[in-house]
């Protein structure tokens, strides 16, 4: 499977790429005013597209639709169902919790109910396997696993203390 190539481009935004089994580099400029334009370069010259088109929000999901995007997302949904009372939830920290500015320890998550806390998601910034000792922040999102009992019991938590 052809890797994927991230490439910042300042001022204009992200450009992700790959080079197909003929030689063409294919990808997608996501510009930062939210803009997505793709294109195909030929193998002789893979600076220069001679394919280019800008995509709406309704081509960029008809285009992932006709290339099986639904097909992955019923693939993972298949996969959670598999794995008996498995939940997986991203929980958003409310500003007004009682554990802003503590930590993920403080709260006892793990203790209290059981679920992990797997990924913390802090604007730009995703920080993957937290330990008890990683401060919470207002305007975080926690990315948990557990059973669904357990998820709810936090969301309470995070509200409640």
């Amino acid at each position: 499977m052809p890797r994927i190539e991230e490439t910042s481009l300042p001022g204009v935004g992200l450009r992700l790429d790959f080079t197909a089994e003929d030689g063409s580099r294919i990808g997608v400029v996501h510009h930062r005013t939210g803009r997505r334009e793709l294109f195909v370069c030929t193998p002789e010259d893979p600076d220069v597209a001679v394919v280019s088109l800008d995509l709406s929000d309704d081509d960029s999901h008809a285009l992932s639709e006709a290339l099986g995007g639904s097909t992955v997302i019923e693939n993972l949904m298949d996969l959670q169902q598999r794995v008996e009372g498995l939940a997986i939830d991203w929980l958003s920290v409310d500003p007004e919790t009682p554990y802003a500015a503590k930590t993920i320890g403080d709260a006892r998550i793990r203790t209290r109910t059981g679920v992990s806390v797997v990924a913390v998601i802090r604007g730009d910034e995703a920080y993957p396997a937290p330990g008890p000792e990683f401060h919470i922040e207002a305007s975080d999102t926690l990315v948990v696993v557990g059973t669904p009992e357990g998820i709810n019991t936090v969301r309470e938590i995070l509200t409640a203390g």
